[in-house]
């Protein structure tokens, strides 16, 4: 428990206090995400809906609803496509977690036949 420490001038009421927390071992706050967290964002980042997060992982869809939330409030963002970027920005989501579809471009400035 830490002693109280007086802040501001003496009064004659209650002595106001100021806990003092363990200084964090990180750097960024926003890097602190939980290893299921981080297992869910890269899902999210492969386009997969909550459902099947929730099959992929053996939770329930209000469990990956719940990481959702966390994770955008850790990031800072407003929805799951922002969360990515700046996982990718962060370092804490590599290139290599998103999987591309062989057949994603497919079509796109193929040549046109007569």
């Amino acid at each position: 428990m830490t002693a109280p420490v007086q802040v501001g001038p003496p009064t004659s009421g209650p002595v106001p206090f100021v806990r003092a927390y363990a200084a964090r071992s990180w750097s960024d706050p926003r890097t602190y995400i939980t290893d299921r967290e981080r297992q869910t964002l890269i899902h999210a980042a492969n386009g997969k809906t909550n459902a099947s997060i929730a099959r992929a992982m053996g939770v329930g869809q209000e469990t990956v609803k719940t990481r959702m939330q966390s994770i955008l409030r850790k990031l800072r963002v407003g929805d799951r496509t922002q969360a990515v970027a700046v996982a990718l920005c962060l370092g804490l989501l590599e290139m290599d977690d998103v999987e591309i579809p062989a057949a994603a471009n497919r079509g796109y400035r193929d040549p046109i036949k007569p």
